[in-house]
């Protein structure tokens, strides 16, 4: 368990090293600030939530996990999976199913399942982030067309609600003051990072909205009031009925904890300077103790966030103290600011998410994924549909399935069997002698083709040696082996006897055990080399012609054919 612990090493606070951590944390913290909040709002679980979380799981994340640069807290995936959980069960279930999901997550590290991850395909990934994306968009409609918004329901149906609602009514003070700040706070994001790549334009955009709206008393929603400090940590009430309910739930919220925390750990390791590594292990244990400690302190459940994590890494962050100062930063915002921050108008926050929505939608990557092969354009396309119109989990379930399927149907075409001419010098009756080759995998989507192809090939050209090379065989499953059993079985059962050429040491023992070495009719006819197979073929078809070998079939002899007589009566002829 040593290496699942924190340690010395991961802290360097050398003064250069600690600086760099501390600008860094600084500039993350700025810019989760307006996140926090939004996706706290977006998730019905309310502002309070997202700063809670962003403090008391950015900071647990940051030293138990087990990625150097990666900073945690709420997310606009986890806000999405939330808000029917809310609507389903109430705010007072949020609790309870973060840290039952904070649970599951940490037994998940313990098991050491980090690196199931990486089975999940590219286009899976991407699909299910360009349907997040689409979600966060249609959930800001409402926000920042000035009307209430609804949690528990279709986001599509809701934003379409919301859309056909403010046409059919006349434009009043509280529909143009709401779009008119959103819009404001689209164009300064859009435009500010144009100006200064410094420039922290969401905080700027919600800081210059919020001034507006206040000097002008536009009559906006605003956040309300919040808590100038954090609450006690409290157990919340643990009943049967209760962990029944809400087990669903957790393990879908686990579920994507997970997938998006590995991810982001992933991403950030990859664009660190000189590259890093991360313990997708440690990064779960931190990960489940981040949302078992929100879940006390009344937050929602945490995750890595990639674009928070990607500033942090461009912010020159060197160890894991960025991310646990810009904890701190929004901690510091909690005991000081929370009267102005108040004040802030939900189309403000609307705004910021649907920027930030767009920017999760990187467009060079839909191209390269919808140009690269028409199966991997269909999983995209299957896994994005099937986050919007159905939920998270269910869209990475069915598209991991539609991947599989395409995966298993390239296997399946790319595994094949070829006759092939044999070695060395003709021979007489070579015609009788067929050498089969099998390439790729024999698994269960390829096992029967190939036991038709040589079965019928055998047959039809009077064959009486059949030669299997298996050198060639990357993978065999437990069906594959066995198929080759029946193959052996039905060849050997026709009068043609099977050589075995070339059986792999990591295929030996399933082959053995399923009994396809136990049909072949003699153990002599298991074969190192080519050549000794090929001459054991050619004196099994000499003794044939001269009818010292000849093999028994349902009671008949089978005789060579005589080109100057008809067949002899109870014989099959050659």
């Amino acid at each position: 368990m040593r290496d699942l612990l924190p340690h010395r090493g991961d802290y360097d606070l050398r003064p250069r090293t600690l600086g760099a951590d501390l600008v860094a944390g600084l500039t993350v913290g700025v810019v989760a600030l307006p996140l926090a909040l939004a996706f706290g709002v977006s998730s019905g679980v309310g502002p309070a939530a997202g700063l809670v979380t962003a403090v008391v799981a950015g900071v647990i994340a940051a030293v138990a996990g087990g990625s150097q640069f990666q900073v945690s807290g709420p997310t606009g995936a986890m806000a999405v999976v939330l808000a029917p959980v809310v609507a389903a069960h109430g705010l007072t279930s949020v609790a309870l199913v973060t840290l039952m999901a904070g649970v599951i997550v940490l037994a998940a590290g313990l098991l050491r399942l980090g690196r199931v991850v990486t089975y999940i395909p590219w286009p899976v990934v991407e699909g299910f982030t360009l349907g997040i994306a689409a979600i966060i968009f249609l959930q800001q409609v409402p926000a920042a067309l000035g009307q209430e918004a609804s949690f528990g329901e279709n986001t599509l149906v809701t934003a379409a609600r919301a859309m056909a609602d403010a046409a059919g009514s006349p434009v009043d003070g509280a529909m143009a003051w709401s779009v008119a700040v959103a819009g404001v706070v689209v164009v300064l994001m859009l435009v500010l990072p144009r100006l200064h790549a410094a420039i922290p334009a969401s905080l700027v955009a919600v800081v210059l909205a919020t001034m507006l709206a206040e000097a002008t008393a536009a009559p906006v929603a605003r956040i309300g009031a919040l808590p100038d400090h954090l609450p006690a940590p409290t157990l919340p009430d643990v009943g049967t009925a209760a962990l029944t309910d809400l087990l669903g739930a957790a393990a879908a919220i686990a579920a994507l904890a997970a997938i998006e925390s590995l991810l982001s750990a992933r991403v950030a390791a990859s664009m660190a300077p000189g590259g890093s590594v991360y313990d997708p292990d440690r990064e779960l244990v931190g990960q489940g103790l981040a949302s078992v400690a929100s879940g006390l302190f009344g937050g929602m459940p945490a995750t890595g966030a990639i674009a928070r994590t990607a500033v942090n890494v461009r912010s020159g962050a060197r160890t894991r103290m960025a991310a646990v100062v810009h904890a701190l930063v929004i901690l510091a915002v909690i005991y000081l600011a929370t009267g102005p921050v108040g004040r802030i108008p939900l189309a403000a926050l609307a705004g910021v998410l649907m920027v930030t929505a767009f920017r999760m939608i990187g467009a060079g990557t839909v191209r390269a994924v919808l140009l690269s092969t028409r199966s991997d354009a269909v999983t995209f396309a299957v896994t994005a549909v099937v986050t919007v119109a159905l939920d998270l989990v269910e869209a990475v379930r069915i598209g991991l399935v539609v991947a599989a399927f395409f995966a298993l149907r390239r296997v399946a075409r790319a595994s094949t069997v070829r006759r092939e001419p044999l070695p060395g010098v003709a021979h007489e009756g070579d015609e009788h002698v067929a050498l089969f080759r099998l390439d790729g995998a024999m698994f269960f989507g390829a096992a029967d083709r190939i036991l038709t192809e040589v079965t019928e090939a055998s047959v039809r050209d009077d064959v009486v040696v059949v030669v299997l090379r298996l050198s060639q065989l990357g993978m065999v499953d437990a069906t594959g082996a066995r198929t080759l059993a029946e193959l052996v079985t039905t060849l050997e059962q026709r009068g043609i006897t099977v050589l075995v050429k070339g059986v792999q040491p990591q295929h030996h023992r399933l082959m053995a055990t399923v009994g396809a070495l136990d049909r072949l009719r003699d153990e002599r006819h298991l074969f190192d080399t080519l050549e000794s197979a090929v001459d054991h073929a050619r004196s099994h078809v000499s003794r044939a012609a001269a009818g010292t070998d000849v093999p028994q079939i349902d009671g008949r002899r089978r005789a060579p054919r005589r080109p100057d007589g008809p067949c002899p009566t109870g014989q099959f002829c050659l």
